[in-house]
């Protein structure tokens, strides 16, 4: 299936309405379809940045205001079980997410183990099932569509801010190399 790249924080909930016509032609979940396409694409994207850092690089942040890459990628790990599991209804993780200054080897395990808790997740939701009420942030209700979109909009913000860690470490990110998608 061809769909147009999904570049940009903002740009996410935008081209999940543009992309979601071209998954129509062969689905009855072309919204759903192309969240577990981002899903895809940001495993990727996100486990070969946090690969990419050096370990002892992990507690690099450009301002004392900023997360550091390591708190990135844990959050990232935390978010996903939260948001996977109230997108599908399925139970989260029992794991203790490492925090932000663990070993980059657990905290690149707990970003790959997130990804696929929600590739799990995510398999088997519907577009018919978006309007249902599930919890979010904050302990409130929110409709499916709503973290569907958020999920979407985290990866996004995320991958961004790791790939410019990356560039002021000097590291080429995962999409600008030849052949990444983005």
């Amino acid at each position: 299936m061809n769909r147009p790249p999904c570049p940009g924080l903002l740009a996410t909930a935008l081209c999940l309405a543009v992309a979601a016509p071209l998954a129509a032609q062969s689905s009855q979940s072309p919204v759903m379809d192309v969240v577990r396409a981002n899903l895809e694409r940001s495993s990727t994207n996100m486990v070969a940045a946090a690969e990419a850092m050096p370990a002892d690089k992990y507690g690099f942040k450009p301002t004392d205001a900023q997360n550091s890459f390591g708190q990135i990628v844990s959050h990232v790990a935390g978010s996903n079980d939260f948001l996977c599991s109230a997108l599908s209804g399925m139970d989260s993780p029992q794991a203790k997410v490492p925090e932000g200054d663990a070993p980059k080897a657990d905290l690149v395990a707990a970003a790959k183990a997130s990804y696929d808790y929600c590739a799990k997740a995510l398999a088997h939701v519907t577009d018919a099932q978006l309007g249902d009420m599930v919890p979010y942030f904050g302990n409130r209700q929110v409709t499916r569509a709503t973290v569907a979109v958020g999920v979407a909009n985290d990866w996004a913000d995320h991958y961004g801010q790791l790939a410019m860690y990356l560039r002021l470490n000097g590291i080429l990110p995962p999409t600008a190399r030849r052949g990444m998608d983005d």
